[in-house]
């Protein structure tokens, strides 16, 4: 350990200090105190991650800053208010955080062109970061799902905050004070910034974000949410709306640089353009509407240097280890009982460490290759392939990208979603390494020895993503409709049709508290989006949404055991670019994909010759 987390754990075990590292086997649970687990990263990495700005621009840093909450005069960004709607308030920190913002709340500043100026951003860190509750103690879990963060809850917060404080002379004499706009001149300017602020907020919650009920905490439909954000507000083609109807919970973090594709979908594999695109639907200013480049034209406020430093962050990352002294003991029996029910059940689709590992890719770098299951086969909650990104029809206005199509669509009147997205992304992509000047091993690096056209998988898919560290990730499945390791073992037609979502962990099942006691939103898996059927075990035929047998109640908590106990050490980063020696996915015979011909053979390199189905 280094130097100075062991001095700040020897003054936590005195009782002064709240250690911000690993967790120690002598800690004791404690009411209201924070438990670090070590996860590989120094407590400046940690705050690094947390702060780092990706170039998202929601609105004036100061007006943020400043802003009273709609039904009171505290300040809309006090701790209380981000506790409420499941953010993590953090202490404020002189060097990455000087205003004690909460975890993945940024301050960007532009420091010339159109958008010249401080503003807050929201980083990954914001939804992907977790804080699990048990008996009052608080466990971070670095990289993982925020099932408590209420993005749409908050953002109509914010929403009736700004219009509250342009209706009341009260509310705005008050921030005019603090911001020291006193004259009229200054009063003048001020009213302006924040009409136009409270415009943008309301016009992305009443349409952008426009849901038919509410998703509750810790999730959202992100996917549509950029396409919004982008294709019709960005672009100025409100014709190119769509309805946000595929809710989905973030994916954990880590292993997620190491693996060959990220998203519940696999839709995504170069992580500069990855990273782009979700920066793009969380604020970044982007130009899609003058004439020429010259002219601004794909010119944004994508920081670039700050999604690399995230991105190498998360490659440094290990699955959280189980805290035995918080969640209690694991029975290693079971444990050894529940490994090989995992390797009989589970393991041609999901790896654990060591994992499976691809063909080479730039400079002989290999990736974690994980089954990606059809749809049809899996039979989980099928919105995610209604959405845009997923329509093979030219059905979107391309506004001022039409001439910037590649032949033979270039100049069309209508195009498909993924080759509108495409060329915006690589051009605002192109546009920010213009200004930075990057090497082509810079390059070659951000993009994560990637090719950056890699054809996705040519059907709807699910990734089957790594276990180790997955007991932190409650709820479960990509929609987050199965609140605990336990119900995702049982067959599906027995799972709980409706449950509330608790802030408390419950590492007995292994998922959130459901009886209404640390938290009041009721989930409805009957509603659009919120289907729990599909990767059900039972006694019937293999697909549609059974994927194994009927599991004994022996069996389920056995397995259980066996998944609280991955990664089986704390600190196990899985080495970047494969380890040495690999074990190769394409030659290992109990692979999915070597059993269950897909039609996805693992050879989107075109530098690699491509294998036969």
């Amino acid at each position: 350990m280094p130097l100075v987390l062991s001095v700040f754990f020897w003054l936590f075990c005195l009782g002064i200090y709240v250690t911000p590292g690993p967790v120690s086997a002598q800690t004791a649970p404690v009411a209201d105190q924070v438990h670090y687990l070590d996860q590989g990263w120094s407590q400046e990495e940690r705050l690094k991650y947390y702060y780092t700005s990706q170039g998202s621009a929601v609105m004036p840093y100061e007006l943020f800053l400043n802003l009273e909450e709609a039904g009171s005069e505290d300040l809309f960004r006090s701790d209380r208010i981000s506790n409420a709607f499941g953010l993590i308030a953090e202490p404020a920190d002189t060097k990455y955080n000087p205003d004690g913002l909460p975890i993945g709340f940024t301050k960007t500043s532009v420091n010339d062109g159109s958008w010249k100026g401080d503003w807050l951003g929201i980083s990954c860190a914001a939804c992907h970061n977790a804080q699990l509750q048990y008996k009052g103690a608080k466990v971070r879990i670095d990289g993982g799902v925020n099932n408590s963060f209420d993005f749409l809850a908050y953002l109509a917060a914010l929403d009736d905050s700004l219009a509250k404080t342009e209706e009341s002379g009260e509310k705005f004499e008050r921030l005019s004070q603090r911001l020291k706009q006193v004259d009229d001149t200054g009063k003048a300017e001020l009213r302006k910034r924040l009409n136009t602020t409270a415009s943008d907020i309301h016009r992305y919650r009443s349409r952008i974000a426009a849901a038919p009920h509410p998703y509750g905490p810790g999730r959202m439909d992100a996917i549509t949410l950029i396409h919004n954000r982008v294709m019709a507000e960005a672009l100025r083609v409100p014709e190119n709306w769509a309805a946000a109807l595929a809710p989905t919970k973030p994916p954990f973090l880590w292993n997620a640089p190491q693996s060959s594709w990220v998203q519940w979908t696999a839709i995504a594999s170069d992580p500069l353009s990855r990273n782009a695109g979700e920066s793009l639907g969380v604020f970044i200013r982007v130009n899609l509407t003058s004439k020429t480049p010259e002219e601004g034209l794909f010119d944004s406020t994508m920081n670039l240097n700050g999604q690399v430093v995230i991105e190498e962050l998360l490659r440094k990352l290990s699955p959280p280890h189980w805290p035995e002294e918080l969640l209690g003991k694991i029975d290693r029996e079971k444990a050894a009982v529940g490994k090989q029910l995992f390797t009989e059940n589970c393991a041609e689709c999901h790896s654990v460490w060591p994992h499976r590992w691809s063909e080479p890719k730039l400079q002989g770098k290999r990736f974690i290759e994980n089954a990606l299951v059809p749809h049809d086969l899996v039979g989980t909650d099928p919105l995610q392939f209604n959405t845009p990104q997923f329509d093979p029809k030219p059905s979107f206005l391309p506004g001022r990208i039409s001439e910037f199509l590649p032949p033979p669509h270039q100049g069309a009147a209508l195009a498909t979603e993924q080759s509108v997205m495409k060329v915006i992304q690589e051009r605002a992509i192109q546009t920010a390494l213009n200004k930075l000047g990057w090497s082509k091993e810079q390059e070659e690096d951000a993009r994560g020895y990637r090719n950056p056209r890699e054809p996705r998988p040519a059907q709807p898919v699910y990734k089957a993503g790594p276990r180790d560290g997955i007991w932190a990730t409650p709820p479960y499945l990509h929609n987050g409709s199965v609140s605990s390791l336990y119900e995702l073992l049982i067959p599906a037609q027995d799972r709980p049709k409706q449950f509330f979502i608790g802030r408390d962990f419950d590492p007995v099942k292994v998922g959130m508290d459901t009886t209404g006691n640390s938290g009041k939103f009721l989930f409805n898996t009957a509603l659009v989006g919120n289907s729990n059927a599909g990767h059900s075990f039972e006694n019937a035929p293999r697909g549609k949404g059974v994927i194994g047998r009927l599991l004994s109640d022996e069996e389920r908590w056995a397995l259980i055991e066996y998944l609280k106990s991955i990664p089986s050490e704390p600190a196990q980063v899985t080495p970047y670019g494969g380890p040495n020696p690999a074990v190769q996915a394409w030659k290992d015979p109990t692979f999915f994909h070597n059993k269950v011909k897909t039609g996805y053979n693992g050879s989107n390199n075109p530098a690699l010759p491509a294998k036969k189905p």
